[in-house]
């Protein structure tokens, strides 16, 4: 074995087992199954909507809650990096 194949492996044991290359598969994996169990119960419930009086029944759609959550999160990470070049400053504002 080289130097260098020796180094490496050091280097990729010394990293935290969330960074090594051998734990991704394992961590999709893992990170899919929750995303199912989570809405699997979706499946059995029965949704009642919050605004049936005024004839809006969306939030009682299958998985509502699911893409609406979603899509608020993925909202709100458009408008941080909106906001960050809004208020971005040069490097040497304070100098």
């Amino acid at each position: 074995m080289s130097q260098s194949n020796k180094q490496n492996q050091n280097q990729e044991k010394q990293k935290h087992w969330l960074y090594r290359e051998e734990n991704r598969k394992t961590l999709w994996k893992i990170q899919f199954g929750i995303l199912i169990l989570a809405v699997l119960p979706d499946f059995f419930m029965h949704h009642h909507a919050s605004f049936e009086a005024q004839g809006i029944h969306l939030d009682a759609s299958p998985f509502f809650y699911a893409w609406y959550g979603f899509l608020t999160c993925a909202a709100m990470v458009v408008a941080a990096k909106l906001l960050a070049v809004v208020l971005k400053r040069k490097d040497d504002y304070y100098d």
